[in-house]
């Protein structure tokens, strides 16, 4: 943890992630003590930072305490950057009632065209050698 701290003070966005997780203890086994103004600090730099998880980390807090407008922001930034599951929440709150119909489609070709960027020849190539390529678990 000594690591991640000096990490985030450097401005990390992935240590703000780790250490925001470990200390809302949202990691299995995690070690830090349970402490949210902590946790939400770290998760709001990382988010800052730009780091797409840890927006929809902040809209789940945000869910955990009632404040879906709040909730609806993160998860519509945190689609916007590609994040698959703040997308899903983004589609679960218009099917609710709580995103507009043009807020969900707002997000949705903002979501589409994230993903679309990260897409090039030499991954898709990649992806296809990987397939077949999975590791047997038996000895």
């Amino acid at each position: 943890m000594e690591f991640l701290t000096k990490a985030a003070k450097l401005g990390d966005a992935e240590s703000h992630y780790d250490l925001g997780m470990m200390y809302g203890h949202r990691l299995p086994f995690s070690t830090a003590g349970k402490d949210m103004k902590k946790a939400r600090y770290h998760l709001e730099e990382a988010a800052i930072a730009g780091h797409p998880e840890a927006r929809l980390q902040l809209g789940i807090v945000e869910v955990e305490n009632k404040r879906m407008d709040r909730a609806v922001k993160h998860f519509i930034i945190a689609a916007s950057s590609g994040e698959t599951e703040s997308m899903k929440m983004v589609k679960k709150g218009y099917e609710s009632g709580g995103v507009s119909k043009e807020e969900f489609a707002t997000a949705l070709r903002a979501h589409q065209a994230a993903i679309e960027a990260t897409k090039s020849p030499q991954r898709d190539e990649w992806e296809t050698s990987q397939q077949g390529n999975v590791p047997s678990t038996r000895k």
